[in-house]
C-alpha cells in the first residue's frame, strides 16, 4: 500500500509497529543505528543503519527507497539519564530530528508519525489528561519531545508537512510470538523490572515513594500494550496518507494503576511473590499519570484492545521464555 520509514525500527516499539505496518500491507524500511535498538528485532523490511544526525545517510536513504510516510521513533529515552546528561539528549533527539525533517522536505516526504510522550505534559494539574492540557516538562527528555512536537506545527506552518503526534503514557507488553519485546539498557520501567526480581535478576523491586495522595499511596500510572500502540501508528499513518489533517492524540489505556495493584497482578497472573523495598520519592515522579484517550477513540477509531493481565502475561513470556534464546550468548 505505501513505503514507510520506520526511525528507531528495531527499538521496542517501532519493532512492533514494523511488525502491525507490515500486516496491514505497507513495505517497511527500517533505520536505526542500533545503539539502543536490535538487529534481532528487524524482521519486517531492510535495516538501512544509520543515525538521524547523519544527513547524507538520510538523504540516500530517501533517494533509494522513497518512502510515502516516516514512523519517528528514534530517541533517547531515559528520564534520569536526561537530567544527568541534558545535551546528549538535545543533540540525539531534538537536533537528530530536525536534520530527519530536512531529508524529508528535500525528498518532498510530507507526513509525518512521531513517537511523542505524556512527559510533555508535565505534572498534571486535571486528571485524567487530554491533548489541551498545559504542556510544562519537568525533565529534559520531555523539553525534547515538546521541542519537537513544535518543529512539526513549524513545518506544517511553513512547508506543508502534515504529522500525527502520538503521546505514548506507560508501553508495557510484549508479542512474544514474533520473538519482540521490551530490551533496554538499561532497564528503568515498573513491569520488566519486577519480572526480573522473579528471574532473580534483581534482588528486589524499588517502590519510590509510598506517601503520595492516591488511594494506596504508591504512583498511579496508566500500561497500554504496545501492540495496541502499534496499531493506533498504523491507523495514524492510514490517515494521513488518505489525506487527514494533522493532529496531536494520547495513547493510553485511561486506566490507573498504582504501583502496589501493579504488583499484586504481577503475583496474581505469574503465581510468584515480588520481593519489594521502599525507597524514598524519586524526583519529577507524579503522583498520577492517566491518559484520557477520547480524542484517539474519535479520530482513529482506536480502543486497547488488551488489559493489564495479557499485558504482564505477555511480557512475562518474553522475559521468561522467549528473550533468554533471542539474545542468547555466542558459543563459546
Amino acid at each position: 500500500m505505501a513505503v514507510i520509514l520506520v526511525t528507531g525500527g528495531a527499538g521496542y516499539v517501532g519493532a512492533h509497529c514494523c511488525r502491525a505496518l507490515a500486516g496491514a500491507g505497507h513495505d517497511v524500511l527500517v533505520y536505526d543505528n542500533l545503539s539502543n535498538g536490535h538487529a534481532a528485532f528487524v524482521k519486517w523490511g531492510p535495516l538501512i543503519e544509520g543515525d538521524i544526525r547523519d544527513r547524507a545517510r538520510l538523504d540516500a536513504a530517501f533517494a533509494a527507497h522513497s518512502p510515502d510516510a516516516v514512523l519517528h521513533c528514534a530517541a533517547l529515552i531515559e528520564v534520569g539519564e536526561s537530567v544527568r546528561d541534558p545535551a546528549r539528549f538535545y543533540d540525539n533527539n531534538v537536533t537528530g530530528t530536525l536534520t530527519l525533517l530536512d531529508s524529508m522536505r528535500a525528498a518532498g516526504v510530507a507526513r509525518f508519525v512521531f513517537s511523542s510522550t505524556c512527559a510533555t505534559y508535565g505534572a498534571p494539574r486535571t486528571t485524567p489528561m487530554d491533548e489541551t492540557h498545559v504542556q510544562a516538562p519537568v525533565s529534559p527528555y520531555g523539553w525534547t519531545k515538546l521541542m519537537i512536537e513544535q518543529a512539526a506545527r513549524d513545518h506544517a506552518a511553513a512547508y506543508g508537512l502534515r504529522f500525527a503526534l502520538l503521546r505514548y503514557f506507560n508501553a508495557a507488553g510484549a508479542d512474544a510470538e514474533a520473538g519482540i519485546g521490551e530490551r533496554h539498557e538499561p532497564e528503568s520501567h515498573a513491569i520488566p523490572l519486577a519480572l526480573f526480581t522473579l528471574l532473580a535478576r534483581r534482588a528486589s523491586f524499588s517502590l519510590f515513594g509510598d506517601d503520595y495522595d492516591t488511594p494506596d499511596g504508591s504512583c498511579v500510572r496508566d500500561y497500554v500494550h504496545v501492540r495496541d500502540l502499534a496499531d493506533a501508528h498504523v491507523r495514524a499513518i492510514n490517515d494521513l496518507i488518505a489525506g487527514g489533517t494533522s493532529f496531536a492524540a494520547n495513547l493510553g489505556a485511561g486506566v490507573g494503576v498504582s504501583v502496589l495493584d501493579l504488583l499484586a497482578t504481577i503475583e496474581r497472573v505469574t503465581g510468584r511473590r515480588v520481593a519489594f523495598e521502599r525507597a524514598p520519592r524519586r524526583a519529577g515522579d507524579p503522583p498520577i499519570l492517566v491518559a484520557d484517550n477520547r480524542f484517539a477513540r474519535a479520530r482513529l477509531g482506536w480502543a486497547p484492545a488488551h488489559g493489564l493481565d495479557e499485558i504482564i502475561a505477555s511480557a512475562w513470556r518474553w522475559h521468561s521464555e522467549v528473550e533468554p534464546g533471542v539474545f542468547r550468548a555466542p558459543a563459546g
